[in-house]
């Protein structure tokens, strides 16, 4: 069950309902995977707009072994898009907007 004081965000995605949470963990690999200059790059990558595929595939999935799924990103591309691309870009919004939101 998704905490939203963790900064979790529950969406369906792959044909079931997930939890997403990027701790300090899955924040330190998803710079690494974007080659972002820390998090203030990071948060710019994505407030610009000029997000890809690659970018929310990444995410999703280091939002989803942040919450504790041991899945790969491989795996995660794989799964079907359930409400399509914009519906994975809405739930990568909505788990920075939760990570970076003030308490």
């Amino acid at each position: 069950m998704a905490n939203p004081h963790r900064g979790d965000v529950e969406a369906s995605f792959g044909g079931r309902v997930r939890v997403f949470r990027l701790t300090l963990g899955a924040l330190a690999e998803l710079e690494a995977k974007l080659g972002a200059d820390g998090i203030a790059g990071l948060a710019a990558r994505f407030e610009g707009g000029r997000v890809s595929a690659a970018d929310l595939l990444v995410t999703l999935a280091c939002g989803l072994r942040g919450a504790g799924e041991a899945v790969t990103d491989d795996e995660v591309a794989g799964w079907p898009l359930d409400g399509g691309v914009a519906a994975a870009a809405k739930i990568a919004a909505d788990l920075l907007r939760a990570t970076f939101a003030e308490p």
